[in-house]
């Protein structure tokens, strides 16, 4: 293998990839990178056999080949190495690769690209086509549910559903749930239902442009796979049934309050501050408006040492005052998220569950359990 490439992609290239490297395996290839030329570019594959990356990146290639480079190695190294060409060789017999740019020039131990766990295959079809642009939104407003305790793998994941043109995505934790929907650009040919790994998703959309990107469920593989024009993200599926999480949405409300997004956002963040010494619990005090002065919602928290907050909101309030109490750190969650000036909170009591919606869209909603309210 012999070619030369620009370090500002190669960089890139290896920090897209760099995060699907394996740090504790007791295979050491999976602790490398695969470098490797192919249709005239150069591919870097990374995977941890649970998730997979690659990339391609524009190369001068003269001579065919392949190899692993320990991860860690060649990204420090590169990102060393002058703005400038980077030629690359590698000696097959020693499987040393040699590295030069301007006066650097280091030569690095490799593994044998045969010992590399084999990728998908190039001729899977076409699969489902996703618009990034939106996925991402999406991704970013569902993720944030996804728990992150392993004790109940169905819940890490987020649930995947395509029926005709319509996508879903859901996850939920035990203690929120967030259902996004979208309409696709064309209908699949076949109905989907699957559960992707949270982390895989998020993955997705930290290394992916706004570009267009192909989901593919291979049968029998328990894999998806999204390929776009110099990327490919493979990750293996969750087996498990997810829960019922229409049976969690609420199907009416007693009261429905209308606020500032942002304003919103502000209050619970400085809660936030006072309620991390009690589990995050921040009361929300709602009271409709009278001929003289608007609703508003009362955000308090309170901590034993640190002191107390109290914020207020001004709002458009139908229905009943209620008095209720929530993690606040959910509601910074969701509110980071949601991209319109205004937000809706729905409640019924203080021991039911608050769905949070965009105002003027219908295709978000986030449900939050309460906590107690304590006296």
């Amino acid at each position: 293998m012999k070619l030369s490439v620009l370090q500002e992609n190669l960089s890139h290239g290896l920090a897209t990839v760099a995060r699907a490297v394996s740090p504790r395996s007791t295979l050491p290839v999976l602790a490398n990178v695969l470098v490797a030329t192919e249709d005239g570019r150069l591919r870097l594959s990374a995977t941890n056999l649970e998730l997979g990356i690659t990339c391609w990146i524009g190369a001068k290639v003269t001579e065919e080949g392949a190899t692993t480079v320990p991860a860690r190695t060649f990204v420090d190294l590169v990102n060393t190495l002058p703005a400038d060409r980077v030629e690359m060789e590698l000696t097959l017999r020693t499987q040393t690769l040699n590295v030069r740019a301007g006066a650097f020039d280091n030569n690095i131990k490799c593994i044998d690209a045969q010992e590399f766990p084999p990728m998908p295959p190039a001729e899977l079809g076409e699969g489902v086509l996703l618009e990034m642009q939106d996925l991402r939104e999406m991704i970013s407003q569902v993720a944030i549910a996804a728990s992150s305790d392993d004790a109940r793998p169905v819940l890490t994941g987020v649930l995947v559903e395509i029926d005709g043109a319509r996508l879903t995505l859901a996850a939920a934790d035990g203690f929120r749930l967030s259902v996004r929907r979208a309409e696709l650009s064309a209908p699949a040919s076949s109905p989907v239902r699957a559960i992707v790994p949270a982390r895989a998703l998020t993955e997705l959309a930290r290394i992916a442009g706004d570009e267009q990107i192909h989901m593919l469920l291979p049968p029998g593989r328990g894999q998806v796979i999204f390929r776009g024009r110099d990327l490919e993200l493979v990750s293996q599926l969750i087996d498990g049934a997810f829960p019922d999480y229409q049976g969690i949405i609420p199907s009416s409300h007693t009261n429905r309050t209308v606020l500032s997004t942002a304003g919103f956002l502000k209050a619970c963040k400085a809660a936030d501050i006072f309620a991390r010494e009690a589990a995050h619990s921040a009361r929300l005090k709602i009271a409709p408006g009278t001929e003289l002065e608007p609703g508003r919602v009362e955000v308090t928290a309170t901590a034993a040492e640190t002191g107390s907050n109290e914020v207020t909101v001004e709002a458009t309030v139908d229905g009943e005052p209620i008095e209720i109490a929530f993690n606040v750190r959910f509601l910074v969650d969701v509110l980071s998220v949601v991209n319109s000036p205004n937000v809706a909170l729905e409640t019924t009591g203080p021991a039911a569950p608050g769905v949070i919606k965009p105002v003027g869209r219908d295709d978000f909603l986030h449900v939050v359990m309460p906590m107690h309210l304590g006296r």
